[in-house]
């Protein structure tokens, strides 16, 4: 009888199958863990927003008035030093006033709101209460909220990665330890996305100047995240 044989092609494949099984088995034996790096900062910046709304009988009138307020507190800003870069228009809106009708009755437009919102970024926290206290002065209406961050954050994040890194390892060290096998090389770190600065406790830090808003600075946390995953040696 003729034996059946395998196609010479076939036979390298088979081969490079079988010796790349153990490798794959190896790579199996891993810990995973995550760790996480935290970094607390005094803010050396603050973000606001603030706007104007204006009310009138017609949109070109509310947009007039809403424009030429916004100009007033444009030009405070500049007056009182905060640079043109740190001046952002974050939005623009114009809507109409509706009546509410009774029953059987129609809605009816009595008038247009328009309104012109500003991010505006302050470098000196020092002088904040008093950027606070000139812009309402001189014709914003409106307050968008305040947050702490720091200018560059870039240091601090740095830090936080590698605090991040080494809490992942020591982990990883005492779970290997536990189960009696040791520490191998790292196979893959990933980074998680923690967003930005978050405020901590904040000690009260009032302005000196009279009918200023208190402002509290205090810290901001920068953190990271990573997961780890490392090779086994001497697993079974």
């Amino acid at each position: 009888m003729r034996r059946a044989s395998l196609p010479l092609l076939a036979l390298p494949l088979a081969l490079g199958l079988a010796l790349a099984a153990p490798a794959t088995a190896q790579e199996e034996r891993t810990i995973s863990v995550t760790g996480r790096g935290e970094v607390a900062a005094a803010p050396d910046m603050a973000v606001i927003g603030l706007g104007v709304v204006e009310e009138a009988e017609t949109a070109r009138a509310a947009m007039d008035a809403a424009s030429d307020a916004a100009a007033a507190v444009l030009a405070r800003l500049e007056e009182i030093g905060i640079a043109e870069r740190d001046i952002q228009t974050s939005d623009l809106h114009l809507s109409p006033i509706w009546s509410n009708p009774g029953e059987g009755q129609q809605r009816a437009i009595l008038g247009f709101e328009a309104s012109n919102q500003l991010t505006v970024r302050v470098r000196d926290l020092s002088g904040l209460g008093a950027v606070l206290d000139a812009v309402v002065s001189d014709g914003a209406n409106r307050f968008g909220g305040l947050r702490f961050t720091m200018a560059d954050p870039g240091p601090l994040m740095e830090d936080a990665r590698r605090r991040a890194v080494e809490d992942a390892t020591a982990r990883a060290r005492t779970l290997a330890e536990a189960a009696g096998v040791a520490l191998g090389r790292v196979v893959t770190i990933t980074e998680h996305d923690r967003g930005g600065p978050r405020p901590m406790m904040m000690e009260a830090a009032r302005s000196d100047m009279a009918g200023a808003p208190p402002v509290a600075p205090g810290e901001i946390e920068l953190s990271v995240e990573v997961s780890m995953v490392f090779g086994i040696e001497g697993a079974q």
